[in-house]
């Protein structure tokens, strides 16, 4: 096999020096449209691709790219809803300075876990070539945040669970609202439908609240606080975020002898998954059983979710600005909420729906 082609190879075969090359890649202005084009020709016989572009990263000192870790499939960022929306607002900062953005899927880091891929993620993210990153539900002891750390690289999330420069929102308020709203309508057995989380909890009913991640944990608090001692809220599960875990999740408490007369959702998907299960059953959302849900993405509206709003976009620009605008200086910033009620919900009624 003959050697792999190289600058040096190609200026001598040109017969200039290696700068010269150099700048036929990365200068062009500085030489003929003749010279360049002997060059390229060479390189182009010889198998020469061009410079490293991280090398070239290393010597600039700026790679033009960000990254975006998230301990999901890559498919869930251009899936979810709320994934997308924050996604938007990242990439229209990165757009105003040219950079790009690499989405860097993390394993869950928990018990268990396999551990060939969480240091195969470690390696993907001590050698991505960026000039900062964001992290979007990453566990917060998760050996990757350590890279990032030891590189010194900008760094910027959306979880108050951890310090570092972030964009949050005050959970235990937002779902106040949602637990005070229920109470006022007469709600006193109330379930609530979250995420499995990064323990993978099996379909089911969660006491241990410890297995879920941090945000999700304070809404089920914010939701239980809110309602009061007098109301009774059990917390289960379908699975992962997704509109199936919603219906599996809902399944699990509708078909009980006494069903509860509202479901609070730890977000919009799961709740859409909850009115899905109803629409099978024939309940009417507000009329047999509440149903509420959190985000407030696009959907929502169209099936009358009562749920709490959150600027989700906003909170993308923001985790953007953080890394690339040197003149935004705000460590820690908490985005507003707003519940909205639509007709999803109303005062409890009693209707059996079917056997425990």
């Amino acid at each position: 096999m003959p050697p792999k082609a190289t600058m040096k190879s190609v200026a001598a075969a040109v017969g200039v020096s290696m700068s010269t090359v150099s700048n036929a890649y990365n200068k062009p202005e500085q030489l003929s449209a003749a010279l360049r084009e002997r060059i390229f020709s060479a390189a182009r016989e010889l198998g020469y691709s061009g410079p490293d572009a991280a090398a070239r990263t290393l010597r600039g000192r700026r790679a033009g790219a960000i990254g975006l870790l998230l301990t999901e499939e890559l498919s869930y960022a251009f899936s979810d809803p709320f994934a997308v929306g924050l996604l938007a607002g990242l990439s229209e900062v990165a757009e105003r300075t040219r950079t790009g953005l690499l989405l860097i899927p993390l394993p869950r880091f928990e018990p268990g876990a396999d551990a060939d891929a969480i240091r195969e993620s470690v390696e993907t993210v001590r050698n991505a070539v960026v000039d900062g990153v964001a992290a979007y539900c990453v566990d917060a002891n998760h050996p990757a945040l350590e890279v990032i750390s030891s590189r010194g690289l900008p760094f910027a999330h959306s979880d108050d669970d951890f310090p570092g420069r972030r964009v949050v929102i005050d959970e235990l308020t937002a779902t106040h609202a949602v637990g005070t709203h229920l109470a006022q309508l007469g709600h006193t057995e109330v379930a609530m439908v979250v995420d499995s989380g990064r323990a993978a909890v099996a379909a089911g009913e969660i006491t241990d609240l410890s297995a879920l991640y941090n945000n999700a944990q304070l809404r089920v608090q914010g939701v239980r606080e809110g309602l009061g001692a007098n109301a009774t809220l059990t917390v289960v599960t379908g699975g992962h975020n997704s509109i199936e875990s919603g219906v599996a999740a809902a399944e699990l408490v509708l078909d009980r002898r006494n069903p509860p007369t509202a479901i609070a959702a730890g977000g919009d998907v799961l709740a859409l998954g909850v009115l899905e299960a109803m629409r099978r059953r024939g309940l009417v959302p507000g009329r047999d059983i509440s149903v509420t849900g959190f985000d407030d993405i696009p959907a929502a509206e169209n099936a009358g979710l009562t749920t709490v709003r959150q600027p989700i976009r906003t909170k993308g620009q923001l985790l953007g600005r953080m890394l690339l605008d040197p003149t935004y200086t705000e460590e820690r910033v908490v985005l507003p909420t707003e519940l909205i009620i639509r007709s999803s919900t109303g005062p409890a009624s009693r209707r059996p729906t079917g056997e425990e």
